[in-house]
């Protein structure tokens, strides 16, 4: 059997307010004793996924990075390729300055600004400004600005996706893009996605198993059916979760 876990991290593998991991230490190596791949699929970009993808120990893995826009090879050092991006800032600014002053991205931020807004130590607010695919950022309007946006954004080809922390711009590749694709490439005979936010949807509707990390900071994720809630939020209620699976499975 080829059992596939891939995971989101703020607020699911990692803690929604500290970023820790530790309390999912015992179902990393337990991972790794079964030598189940974890892939790691997140908003965050290259570079920041691949200095967290070291630190947990799973280089030879490949990641989904910027929500499903982009993907990072396993022990790849990330090159950056912006031209998306760019051409997503371009969008952007082609609004009404009525409506594109409500939101503020992370290429109108500063890496101070960023450290401010997320918590994110220095060197890692200035990776996550380091963007090849999407743009994160809020939003401050009305519900009915925030739909007029949402809508003048999509005649530009834009997709804009509420997360636990962000409203994220992109071209439309989803999570779930990435996980159909490299579960087909890596021969997998069985999915598990683990998720938190409603960015996750896609995901866990697209693997066999779906696990909803309890999250009481994000928006709650819609139906997804026969999926696993846990009761506990952040990395020990995924550390719960992800040791249930491997005993069902390696019992």
């Amino acid at each position: 059997m080829q059992l596939i876990f891939f995971t989101d991290l703020d607020g699911t593998l990692l803690d929604h307010e500290t970023y820790d991991f530790s309390p999912a230490l015992p179902a990393l190596q337990a991972l790794k004793a079964h030598g189940v791949p974890l892939i790691l699929a997140s908003s965050k970009t290259g570079p920041e996924i691949a200095a967290l993808r070291s630190v947990l120990g799973f280089e030879h893995c490949p990641a989904i990075i910027e929500n499903g826009s982009g993907e990072l090879p396993p022990g790849a050092t990330p090159e950056i390729d912006n031209e998306f991006y760019l051409r997503l800032r371009e969008a952007l600014n082609s609004l009404p300055e009525s409506v594109r002053q409500c939101y503020t991205g992370f290429g109108d931020m500063s890496n101070s600004e960023v450290v401010a807004l997320t918590g994110l130590p220095k060197d890692s607010a200035r990776l996550a400004r380091q963007r090849g695919y999407t743009e994160p950022g809020v939003f401050d309007g009305s519900d009915d600005d925030k739909r007029y946006f949402i809508d003048l954004l999509a005649g530009c080809g834009v997709s804009a996706r509420d997360g636990g922390r962000f409203l994220t711009l992109s071209f439309g590749r989803t999570k779930a893009d990435g996980l159909l694709e490299i579960a087909q490439r890596m021969g997998a005979t069985k999915t598990v996605a683990l998720g938190d936010a409603p960015n996750d949807l896609d995901m866990l509707l697209a693997a066999d198993q779906a696990v909803i990390v309890r999250n009481d900071h994000a928006p709650q994720v819609g139906n997804v059916p026969g999926a696993i809630r846990t009761e506990v939020a952040g990395p020990a209620g995924w550390n719960a979760a992800v040791l249930s699976l491997l005993e069902s499975s390696y019992r």
